[in-house]
């Protein structure tokens, strides 16, 4: 594999050589004057539009803590009967994730939403009227499906319809929607029933269906496809009427055929010699991600602020107010300071975290500073989330979505949206029994997968801000080994 110790701010760890683009300089500077000189509004509104599922992604994934003891309940649940409500939206997510690829490849981006919504919106609404287990169950699980569809689509097509300087920024608004749907159901949960729980997720879907009226469709989607005139009418709306966009369409159009001169990718060919740095860095990413504890911190922060002593209503109130400023920040960093040193300070963040709760509970475990050890471990899992929402959460998803090319895209993404619902699944059901076994010995293990992730983004992942995706691609395929 080829490297170069100075790329982007020298950290003195080999990495894959980005080369410079194949794409003129001047077609470069031509799309970025008409980005400029062209109107943002259609790219937000866009992007706002999409994020909707990226906010029921983020309701689906807390609704399960503040409804627990008023579903049990109510409907007569038991625990294991509620636990597998909880954790059967995994199982629905693998689902949607193993078909997300091809069916926005068949559908369109606009079209893999739409059809992921009306997923989401059959299953709230079946949530929100269940009077036995089996329908709480199938709605759980429906809304599963169209968040692991939501997953990859959204930050493709976000990723497909923005300008290359505000990529990043506009990426990680996936993430700062997730955090501010948990952050939703967390202090509305406080105050509403379960069953009014559900407007959280019913409400932004029927407006994403709306929304979706007003925004064009991906412009490489319709240049993959072969409607080339469609493809410059939307990059015509999303850089506004006045703009210059001859030099990106032709960008686009070149790409497009040079991909279509390959042979027909089929899901094996990911495998190739030629995808395995792209496909390594976005599995890895994902795998550290997960393996790292994020979901299973997420989902059970409430137990494991009792098990350290500290109150569980005062931690998760903290939790959700600092998920969105975080997330904030980090879109404020995202296409100044890029997406590397920003993803290898969020994993060194989670991984100071992880070590404040180990050593918390190693404290407790000793009857030492019986004081300190609540404090401690606040302090950690507070650190811990703050770091994910900075980065770590939001920025694998973002690589992800601008390092394959779009001839192997669908199907790349298929299997890194898997691994993220495999990974939730295999650390949230085994999250008990390693606390069981010994809960410092747990967060150590996430100390060590979160310091592994620091040393992972700084020798493989590239940085990829102001960049077009078409540039990525080929810095990626002249990187390659």
């Amino acid at each position: 594999m080829l490297t170069n110790r100075g790329l982007e701010g020298g950290y003195g760890i080999q990495k894959p050589e980005i080369k410079q683009p194949l794409i003129s300089e001047a077609a470069s500077s031509s799309c970025s004057n008409g980005d400029k000189e062209g109107s943002v509004l259609m790219v937000l509104l866009s992007t706002f539009v999409a994020v909707c599922g990226s906010f029921q992604f983020g309701c689906a994934l807390g609704f399960s803590s503040p409804t627990q003891s008023a579903i049990r309940n109510e409907l007569g649940l038991s625990l294991y009967e509620y636990s597998v409500f909880a954790s059967i939206l995994t199982i629905g997510a693998m689902v949607g994730a193993l078909m997300c690829g091809s069916l926005a490849d068949y559908t369109g981006r606009k079209g893999a939403m739409r059809i992921a919504a009306i997923f989401c919106l059959t299953g709230w609404v079946a949530t929100g009227v269940s009077k036995d287990a089996w329908i709480l169950d199938l709605g759980r699980l429906s809304v599963g499906y169209g968040i692991g569809v939501f997953s990859y689509v959204v930050p493709v097509y976000i990723a497909e319809v923005a300008p290359k300087d505000l990529r990043g920024g506009l990426g990680t608004m996936n993430q700062l929607m997730v955090g501010f749907g948990i952050s939703t159901v967390y202090l509305l949960g406080t105050i509403l029933t379960w069953r009014t729980l559900t407007l959280t997720g019913i409400i932004p879907s029927l407006m994403l269906q709306l929304g979706l009226i007003l925004i064009p469709e991906s412009p490489r989607w319709l240049a993959k496809v072969g409607k080339q005139s469609e493809c410059e009418l939307a990059l015509q709306r999303l850089r506004g009427k006045d703009a210059n966009i001859s030099k990106e369409a032709a960008d686009i159009e070149d790409s497009i055929k040079i991909i279509d001169s390959l042979p027909q990718a089929k899901p094996l060919d990911l495998f190739q010699r030629k995808y395995v740095y792209p496909l390594t860095v976005g599995v890895g990413l994902i795998s550290l991600q997960q393996f790292g504890g994020m979901n299973a911190i997420s989902f059970y922060a409430s137990e494991t602020f009792v098990s350290a002593g500290f109150s569980s209503t005062v931690g998760t109130i903290l939790l959700a107010v600092m998920q969105v400023p975080a997330s904030s920040i980090g879109a404020l960093l995202m296409d100044s300071y890029g997406r590397r040193p920003l993803l290898m300070i969020s994993a060194t963040g989670t991984c100071i975290g992880c070590l404040f709760t180990a050593i918390s509970f190693v404290l407790k475990d000793l009857d030492q500073s019986e004081k300190i050890s609540p404090i401690l471990a606040l302090s950690g899992i507070l650190v811990f989330e703050t770091s994910v929402a900075l980065g770590m959460g939001g920025i694998p998803y973002i690589i992800m979505s601008e390092i394959f090319p779009i001839n192997v895209r669908g199907s790349a993404g298929s299997l890194v949206s898997f691994t993220h619902w495999f990974g939730s699944w295999v650390i949230t059901i085994t999250y008990s029994s390693l606390m069981s076994w010994s809960k410092s010995g747990t967060f150590f293990i996430y100390t060590g997968v979160c310091g592994a992730t620091v040393l992972f983004a700084a020798k493989l992942v590239p940085e990829t801000k102001g960049r077009t995706l078409e540039e990525i691609q080929a810095s990626i395929e002249h990187s390659s080994p």
